[in-house]
């Protein structure tokens, strides 16, 4: 296996919404109390993982029957597609993108979520697949639903999809969300209004695409996702190559 040249590119501090964002109460917990430690690369970040495509199962990309056990999830049926780029706009392929998600009432299948919305005995919320030689992605699933939390008096999560991607080496795992293209929650969101610059935000937020979509069947959004480059997507942990 090769070994990359140089270290991997740091986060740009000057987009990433800082550690501590007292909008968001979360982060007065998990933000950093002492100054960060600049290292070096070790030999076990710049190598591995490698996913292949056979360890993916058939219905790993199609969040509809993945799970399906007595018919199919409710909700409003949806297709997710984009491509993984570069800063140059080129396509990354064999990049493994995993997704999840709450429900089309906006719970998810966890024990610790505890909302009051029924649980979909045929919706699990999550998905993977690998980008093809162009880079590109897709998967079926069901529109999430908005869901309150703690964060403030009346505080709602938007409707949203966690995406993590995995590079080539084990420092390489971002993770971001996706927003839905006319949500009118996402201006009052805590979370999406940690990135202080507006143009990063709207990255965050996935246009209806009806030339993608299936007729009679499901709506369809654009979710593309650049790892560098001044036009990056903005990840929750770090802005670094991939």
């Amino acid at each position: 296996m090769s070994v990359p040249q140089s270290e991997f590119i740091q986060r740009d501090r000057g987009q990433h919404p800082p550690g501590f964002s007292p909008g968001y109460k979360t982060s007065t917990l998990r933000s950093p109390r002492l100054a960060l430690w600049s290292l070096q690369n070790s030999l076990s970040e710049f190598t591995g993982p490698v996913f292949g495509r056979e360890e993916l199962g058939p219905l790993d990309h199609d969040l509809l029957l993945n799970y399906a056990k007595t018919g199919e999830p409710i909700g409003e049926r949806t297709v997710v597609h984009g491509r993984v780029l570069d800063e140059n706009g080129r396509g990354v392929p064999n990049t493994l993108v995993e997704v999840w998600q709450a429900n089309a009432g906006g719970r998810y299948r966890h024990k610790n979520d505890t909302y009051l919305a029924p649980i979909d005995p045929n919706f699990g919320g999550c998905g993977r697949m690998i980008t093809d030689e162009t880079g590109a992605y897709a998967f079926r699933t069901v529109k999430p639903g908005a869901y309150p939390f703690r964060n403030h008096v009346n505080s709602w999560r938007p409707a949203h999809i966690h995406f993590s991607l995995s590079g080539s080496g084990f420092a390489q795992r971002l993770i971001t969300q996706m927003y839905f293209e006319g949500d009118p929650l996402i201006p009052m969101d805590s979370i999406i209004n940690t990135i202080p610059d507006p143009a990063a935000r709207q990255r965050l937020v996935a246009p209806l695409d009806l030339n993608a979509a299936v007729p009679l069947d499901s709506l369809a959004y654009r979710f593309d996702i650049v790892l560098r480059g001044t036009r990056s997507t903005l990840f929750e942990n770090k802005l670094q190559g991939n």
